[in-house]
């Protein structure tokens, strides 16, 4: 009795920002069992944070997310190219979303937003030093950009209002790298 050939992965659809691949995977009884990820480039998250009076600001935005079918409060973020570098993405996400460019990108690490389906990785920075310097937003996005106190959005995280996950932990890990840099 002979083995059944290897099952190959095939990409069943192919966008400007990530592939659709279905992989058949053997199992130990024969069958084959199909299943579908969406192969992503990675993107980033920025948590653009300025000093005012009543203390630390987020420019936050409102923005229309379609699949959802409604308008969300979250952090600026966006997809970067297939080899683009991370550092690059973040600046230029920044100056699209928020009109403004980062003196200062600190790392906070780096998220799998839904590994489940897909293998995107989000790399988070902290944004510090920001000074007017926009470039052409995307055509598909409808945004307004919010600032808000630091305070108000953990105090969001925590309770529920905020509910966009990159968004959550991008203020907590925010939060927590300026509050220790504050207690030193």
């Amino acid at each position: 009795m002979t083995q059944p050939p290897e099952p190959t992965p095939r990409i069943v659809w192919h966008g400007r920002s990530w592939r659709l691949r279905v992989e058949p995977y053997l199992l130990p009884d024969g069958c084959i069992l199909e299943r579908g990820f969406i192969e992503h480039p990675g993107s980033v998250v920025l948590v653009p944070v300025r000093d005012t009076p009543a203390g630390p600001e987020t420019l936050m935005l409102r923005q229309y997310r379609a699949a959802l079918r409604e308008t969300i409060l979250e952090l600026p973020a966006g997809t970067r190219g297939w080899d683009e570098d991370w550092r690059q993405c973040a600046q230029r996400e920044l100056q699209e979303e928020t009109g403004c460019r980062a003196d200062t990108l600190i790392p906070l690490g780096e998220i799998w937003p839904a590994p489940g389906v897909s293998n995107e990785k989000m790399q988070l920075y902290l944004a510090l030093g920001l000074h007017d310097d926009p470039l052409p937003p995307d055509a598909d996005e409808e945004i307004v950009v919010q600032p808000m106190l630091l305070a108000e959005l953990v105090q969001m995280a925590q309770d529920g209002r905020l509910q966009d996950a990159k968004s959550v932990v991008g203020i907590w890990r925010a939060a927590a790298h300026l509050q220790s840099v504050f207690a030193k």
